[in-house]
């Protein structure tokens, strides 16, 4: 990653360049992305291809204005982050779910070493999650605008729980990027996987509440966790709020596609 690269990204991001790569910065870094850069699965439904690799990602997230879902927001993330000096590794996560956990490679999260703070688990790509990241080593509550997270062993992995419930079980091997091609090729190509299945584009506001756009449904949420739900009309109208709420310009409304596996 290149300097231009990093100054494009740290530009969409409204951020400076840190001086060192502390826990502080990053913490300011890890709730500028979650503002800035939308979680969603558009690409998915647009026919347009998911490639982890460093020129795409950062053709997506940093110069595209766009967003991703976890491997590419992560991704992209990781490489901000080594390029800034932080030692950085990718862990695999699977998601929990009514049925269990999900499928090997599920999820991506990242273990971020600082010059001064020790460990923490780095996360911009799981949706509604913690607003800073986690201290990879506490294993008491950690306060967060996002809720209440615990960091607990669950064998030799671990279980990240948000509100007293399981949210996804990392490994603790360190992984590289191409290691979640498969995982990635799965969710975006699967029926069933729940991105094939639905629209989602995500982010926090600046008064830590969320903008939410499934489809048609716009979802509002303030600090206090109030919802407002509108249901939206004409295109026109959906493109504004991509182009407004979220930055993304798109030439068309992104509808589900009905796909058979592969």
């Amino acid at each position: 990653m290149n300097p231009t690269h990093t100054d494009a990204y740290l530009r969409r991001l409204g951020a400076g360049r840190p001086a060192r790569p502390t826990a502080d910065a990053l913490r300011d870094l890890h709730l500028r992305h979650l503002r800035t850069v939308p979680f969603e699965n558009l690409s998915v439904h647009l026919g347009e291809p998911v490639v982890l690799a460093e020129e795409a990602l950062l053709g997506k997230v940093a110069t595209g204005r766009r967003g991703g879902f976890c491997y590419e927001l992560n991704g992209a993330f990781a490489l901000l982050l080594t390029s800034l000096g932080y030692d950085v590794q990718h862990l695999a996560g699977r998601v929990h779910g009514d049925e269990g956990l999900g499928i090997p490679y599920d999820h991506l999260a990242l273990r971020v070493r600082t010059v001064d703070g020790g460990d923490l688990i780095a996360d911009v790509g799981f949706g509604a999650h913690s607003h800073r990241p986690l201290l990879f080593g506490e294993r008491g509550d950690q306060a967060d605008p996002g809720g209440t997270f615990r960091v607990v062993a669950a064998g030799e992995d671990l279980d990240v729980l948000r509100d007293g419930r399981p949210q996804y079980r990392l490994e603790t091997r360190p992984r590289t990027l191409p290691d979640f091609r498969a995982g990635a090729w799965w969710h975006s190509t699967s029926p069933e996987s729940h991105f094939t299945k639905s629209l989602v584009c995500s982010r926090i506001t600046e008064d830590g509440g969320r903008i939410t756009l499934g489809g048609r449904t716009l979802t509002t949420t303030d600090a206090e966790g109030h919802k407002t739900v509108r249901e939206l009309g004409a295109d026109e109208e959906v493109l504004a709020v991509y182009r407004d709420g979220f930055g993304i310009g798109l030439g068309q409304v992104p509808t589900v596609r009905d796909r058979q596996f592969g």
